[in-house]
């Protein structure tokens, strides 16, 4: 397609040329014609005589041979060091003797420039993935967290006096369900992570997914025992949800509501100093709804999963 400022469309082209090879116009009287040069009318011409309207089309400007271009040899060996070591291009370009350029050039050329895009594990390129309607998938997680004592923890106190009051202070797990497709997300806040609890919180998570109009088709958890129970197991039999399970200490599998856990653990669970576990509970649901309905997501072009449900609020019904 040609640029917005192109004087010649791929139509104008070919009338241009047919006024020249057909119509025997000069190549300058054509050019001025059409406000273009003479070289220019003259290559249009020359090309439909060669190749008819098939040559009016684009051409790639990329050039036959590149002599300058980086060996492949030394492209493998580039990619070699990335993969196995995750470096830089500066660290490899020093390995190697390269310039730092030339090394994030090769990197791009074959989509490694971000470290962000490979597993940490394996150096592979990451496979990411998105399920085309609501319900599709949703991926079930828990998060254990550490409650605050009364009078505050170590962010209100200070490192030495937060510490004194931390034991015997406990733990809160919170049980969070996202949609793959809208990542509308449903969390809770409970005392365990206990085969019992987790199946009870699916029911009520299924519950706030059927009221936004979501059918929930698919579930993902990890190789967590109460998610192999036989509770769980049969909440989602019941409900005909399929079960599917994350390969053993792979949770990038699952990452969808891994970066929930981190999400929230900025921006609700350490995002200021709270008094007690209590104040820190009761913004949590404030803090959710702003996720579910105002906070701009970076997945979904800076709109909140709100945007991706077309009958979240009901008034469809």
């Amino acid at each position: 397609m040609p640029h917005r400022n192109a004087p010649l469309s791929e139509t104008g082209r070919l009338r241009l040329a047919r006024c020249v090879v057909e119509d025997g116009w000069p190549l300058r009287r054509a050019a001025e014609r059409f406000q273009v040069s003479v070289t220019t009318a003259q290559r249009w011409a020359s090309r439909y005589r060669t190749h008819g309207e098939a040559g009016m089309a684009d051409r790639s400007s990329r050039p036959h041979t590149s002599p300058r271009r980086t060996p492949t040899r030394t492209e493998r060996r580039i990619i070699k060091v990335r993969v196995a070591r995750r470096w830089g291009p500066a660290r490899i370009a020093g390995l190697l003797h390269l310039n730092p350029a030339t090394v994030h050039r090769v990197l791009v050329r074959y989509r490694l420039n971000r470290l962000a895009w490979t597993d940490r594990a394996t150096g592979r390129v990451i496979r990411r993935y998105e399920h085309q309607a609501p319900g599709d998938l949703v991926h079930v997680d828990i998060k254990k967290l550490g409650n605050i004592p009364d009078g505050g923890g170590h962010k209100t106190l200070g490192r030495q006096a937060g510490r004194k009051t931390r034991s015997g202070a406990g733990y809160s797990y919170i049980h969070t369900a996202v949609d793959d497709h809208s990542r509308l997300a449903y969390s809770e806040i409970l005392t365990d992570e206990k085969k019992h609890t987790a199946a009870a919180f699916w029911t009520r998570a299924q519950a706030f997914f059927t009221s936004c109009g979501i059918t929930v088709q698919r579930v993902l958890t990890d190789n967590g025992a109460c998610y192999k129970s036989h509770p769980w197991r049969d909440v989602l039999a019941t409900a005909g949800i399929v079960h599917k399970r994350t390969r053993p200490y792979r949770p990038q599998t699952n990452g969808k509501v891994e970066r929930l856990n981190r999400t929230l653990l900025e921006e609700w669970a350490y995002a200021r100093p709270y008094r007690s576990e209590t104040e820190r509970r009761q913004a949590f649901p404030d803090w959710l709804h702003a996720y579910n309905h105002h906070r701009g997501h970076t997945a979904l072009k800076g709109q909140p999963p709100a945007s991706r449900i077309p009958n979240l609020t009901g008034q469809n019904t």
